[in-house]
């Protein structure tokens, strides 16, 4: 369960990938090598009529992105890995009861997915992976000439973040992150309400994942084979993006103005401990596991422009689901869990208004669009609407919602949160992934189906 397996087999995988990109990804650092080729992230690839699609893990998450994937006009699935046999075989039964041809299966070990993209003709190479291997298999992917996705954070340590953007800017292919909750309705419909002006000048907001993981965490199937181990090894917010991803697009983070500084601090460790003495008997593994990922980690970034975000993260401990979600202009603000609205002048004085009551007038046109057809897909719909766009961005030529600057911004608050822990609180300055152009580079638009 502990990390040290799989991390000698990633780094395998990682000399394999090498051996293609002459040491250009991974010998990436906090100093960046200059002169990258191509702008190609951020801007548009050329459109794709049907996207064959390669997909490497077919756990829980990795199978209902393929169950979307089946439902989306324009793409197909042609390979799928998996280290497990039985899962490839049950993902290939999937498509040709579906309609489609059987795709390839690859299964003979954790590096066959570099098999994969060496040898399929694929356009976009999917990975719904345990978190350390996200960005061996997008650089194995992009070496190959695929653009590539991936589940949360796209990675976990500043060079691998680097790595990601010098990858995407040398073979010119995109490299998204699927951060779903960009896509939940709430989200949505705050950023809208952004665009249009109503909460005024935005200068403060709030995110993240307080989620009671403990159960998945000592399970014997799916997370629980690899998520608690990095519980043992690292301390700071370990999975920033749900609550980050849409208050970053609410403040143009990388489009305008980008995270500056972090300073970061955590609780005491207690949870996890707890839950084990509570749950497993006398003298079992579990009970003599150490772990020193602190209970509640809290994270206060200052953006280049001298806004402020806290961004938080709580697994270990007993609560209801939250992504606190909060974003604070001049004229008001919406504050999550539960959802609400303040408006100057419009609610009344020192009172919230229902979120819900707000829908009507400002719902997300790509919601208003897609309700039907996302109903019933995972985690309220989001999961489907973030497929969707994907594909409807390769097959247009448009650039994607999310690229490989916002994937390495928003995944490196867990390294740099670390790195403020174990130094008191010290401050820690970001990496600018695109070397000033945030400066220049135009605001998300309102998308559409």
């Amino acid at each position: 369960m502990t990390l040290n397996g799989d991390h000698l087999d990633r780094r395998e995988a990682l000399r394999l990938i090498a051996g293609g990109l002459g040491g250009a990804a991974l010998g990436a650092s906090c100093a960046p090598t200059t002169g990258a080729a191509s702008l190609l992230p951020s801007v548009a690839a050329a459109p794709i009529e049907t996207v064959r699609i390669g997909f490497v893990g077919v756990g829980g998450q990795g199978t209902a992105h393929v169950e979307n994937l089946l439902r989306i006009e324009g793409c197909v699935i042609k390979a799928v890995d998996d280290i497990v046999p039985e899962k490839v075989a049950r993902i290939q039964d999937m498509v040709e009861q579906a309609g489609f041809p059987r795709p390839t299966g690859y299964s003979r070990g954790p590096t066959d997915f570099v098999r994969m993209c060496e040898t399929e003709d694929l356009d976009l190479v999917f990975n719904a992976t345990p978190w350390e291997w996200h960005v061996p298999i997008c650089l194995a992917a992009m070496r190959s000439g695929k653009h590539t996705a991936t589940e949360v954070p796209a990675a976990y340590t500043v060079d691998d973040c680097w790595a990601l953007v010098e990858s995407a800017e040398k073979h010119g292919k995109h490299c998204v992150m699927m951060e779903n909750c960009n896509y939940d309705r709430m989200e949505m419909m705050v950023f809208n309400m952004v665009r249009q002006g109503v909460f005024g000048e935005i200068l403060h907001a709030e995110g993240g994942y307080l989620h009671d993981l403990r159960s998945v965490k000592f399970s014997n199937e799916g997370e629980g084979l690899w998520r608690r181990a990095h519980s043992m090894k690292r301390n700071g917010n370990l999975y920033p993006t749900h609550g980050l991803g849409p208050v970053a697009n609410c403040m143009d983070i990388n489009r305008g103005d980008r995270f500056a500084s972090l300073v970061s601090m955590s609780s005491p460790s207690r949870g996890l401990q707890l839950y084990a003495r509570e749950h497993f008997p006398d003298g079992s593994p579990e009970r003599q596991e150490q772990y020193v990922l602190g209970d509640v980690n809290l994270s206060l970034i200052k953006t280049a422009t001298g806004r402020t975000i806290c961004v938080s993260h709580e697994t270990n401990l007993p609560r209801p689901y939250s992504r606190v979600h909060v974003v604070q202009g001049t004229r008001g603000l919406f504050q999550g869990y539960p959802h609400r609205v303040y408006i100057e002048g419009r609610s009344k004085p020192d009172a919230w208004d229902p979120a819900e009551t707000y829908l009507a007038e400002f719902d997300h046109p790509l919601w208003k669009q897609m309700e039907e057809k996302s109903r019933g897909a995972g985690h309220g719909g989001m999961d489907f609407l973030e497929d969707y766009r994907l594909i409807k961005c390769l097959r247009e030529g448009l650039p994607t919602d999310m690229n490989v600057y916002d994937a390495a911004a928003l995944s490196v608050v867990t390294p740099l949160s670390e790195w403020s822990v174990a130094h008191g609180g010290r401050p820690a300055e970001f990496p600018d992934f695109t070397r000033g152009r945030w400066k220049t580079s135009p605001r998300l638009g309102i998308v559409t189906a």
